[in-house]
């Protein structure tokens, strides 16, 4: 077996937050700050951090491309499903004679103000449609 080569001492001063922020990592893995401090200096010495870096940064890359591609594609879904239920309503819907369209711009307001409210309490604290639509397939899937 050989011999161990002993390890050197060094002095490193950090600021507070630093500190702290290596006494919970290390607190977290339950191993000795000692050992993360070398671990992180080895890893900021050594000659492929930078392509260690760029790998994690290509790859946060491409999990943001992912996601905007979702999000393109939902929006794109809201779209249409907008302008579906926009034209079925316009081509189902008779207009009014003026006297009675009065009366229902009227109720309109009230009505509109109350829809408002209630997107307001909705997103204030309810599940989102898209969240409830996933929870009813995958119980309908079970």
């Amino acid at each position: 077996m050989a011999p161990r080569k002993k390890k050197a001492q060094i002095s490193v001063y950090l600021d507070p937050a630093t500190m702290g922020l290596l006494a919970d990592y290390a607190a977290r893995r339950d191993q000795p700050q000692s050992l993360i401090a070398e671990a992180a200096i080895a890893s900021f010495l050594s000659p492929d951090a930078a392509e260690q870096r760029e790998a994690t940064i290509a790859k946060r890359f491409d999990q943001l491309d992912r996601r905007m591609a979702r999000l393109e594609r939902d929006l794109s879904i809201s779209v249409e499903t907008l302008a579906v239920f926009v034209r079925f309503w316009l081509a189902t819907t008779p207009a009014l004679a003026e006297p009675v369209a009065q009366a229902a711009r009227a109720k309109a307001g009230e009505r509109y103000e109350a829809f408002v409210a209630a997107l307001g309490r909705r997103l204030a604290k309810g599940p989102r449609l898209a969240q409830e639509i996933a929870e009813d397939g995958g119980a309908a899937k079970a």
